[in-house]
């Protein structure tokens, strides 16, 4: 009798964080009272708090007002101050208010000593490459690049797993900045433009890649049966629809992490539209195959991961 492996698969815990500039409704991502209490963001987190500590950081933004401009340090600043990596990231709109507005990079290139100027008299407000975005618009902020998210966004975060700050302008909320290490860290010019997403099959898109990263958008259509291959760390978040994925039953605005395992997934009746995300720089290969009857069988496949069999895909 052929033995039927085990999946492992986990629910990410979700860790809401108050901000001066979140919202009162996280609907329809989150579903909880909030009890007056603006959430800015929720993070997604291991199961289980023991868990080894992923180099990844999932997250969701809701902006009821701007966010403060501010530029993150790269690996080599943030290793000189003490911390362990710096933070790339890279955005994917959920929805947008009319008009609403991300800003990358500066409108020109300035020297250090322009920039503490700007910082320090508040001229930077007005320095910065504001544009308008829309759901499903993906922006990359590579490590150094100052930027801001304006008021009405709700938007999904992948980033190198760091807290790490530095604030040029905050809008007059007495929180502090931090001029030194923002001139430090900052790349201060006009932002390189992102690469486009690109399909990598027809249910693949490739939103973005570093080495840091891949960001992709799986879109499955209503009772199709595949079988997702997680090497590495790997992590998953419901945009629509819904899906037993392993042995979880998965719905808009549910966050999953998998890590050098397989599961099978079958999609509910409305399809299925996650986010999948893992470290770069290249997109895996073999992270989507079609299941059950087309599952692939017999020796392990090139990522190391033995293959699902049709007893372990859930019916």
């Amino acid at each position: 009798m052929r033995k039927v492996l085990a999946v492992t698969i986990e629910r990410a815990r979700r860790h809401c964080v108050q901000k001066p500039w979140g919202s009162l409704d996280l609907r329809p991502w989150d579903d909880r009272a909030v009890n007056g209490a603006a959430i800015g963001e929720i993070w997604f987190e291991r199961h289980q708090a023991t868990s080894p500590e992923a180099s990844l950081l999932l997250k969701l933004l809701f902006t009821s007002q701007p966010l403060s401009i501010q530029v993150h340090p790269d690996d080599a600043f943030a290793r000189s101050i003490g911390l362990p990596n710096g933070k790339s990231e890279a955005w994917y709109v959920l929805s947008a208010s009319p008009g609403a507005k991300v800003a990358v990079g500066l409108k020109r290139r300035i020297s250090a000593s322009q920039l503490r100027t700007a910082i320090e008299d508040g001229s930077i407000a007005g320095q910065v490459q504001w544009r308008r975005v829309e759901a499903d618009d993906v922006v990359t902020v590579a490590a150094g690049t100052i930027h801001a998210i304006g008021a009405g966004l709700v938007i999904a975060e992948i980033q190198q797993r760091s807290d790490t700050t530095f604030r040029l302008f905050d809008y007059g909320r007495q929180r502090g900045l931090d001029t030194d290490k923002a001139v430090a860290a900052a790349e201060a010019c006009p932002a390189e433009g992102a690469a486009a997403s690109r399909r990598l099959s027809d249910e693949r898109t490739l939103l973005a890649a570093s080495p840091y990263f891949v960001l992709e958008r799986i879109d499955l259509r209503p009772g199709a049966r595949w079988e997702l291959l997680a090497p590495r760390e790997t992590w998953i978040l419901v945009l629509s629809g819904s899906a037993r994925i392993g042995r979880l039953d998965a719905a808009i605005g549910d966050g999953l992490f998998m890590e050098a395992d397989r599961a099978g997934v079958t999609v509910g009746p409305d399809g299925l539209k996650v986010l999948v995300a893992y470290p770069g720089p290249d997109p895996e290969a073999d992270l989507l195959r079609l299941g059950r009857e087309h599952a692939v069988s017999g020796a392990t496949l090139a990522s190391g991961i033995p293959p699902l069999s049709a007893e372990a895909v859930p019916s």
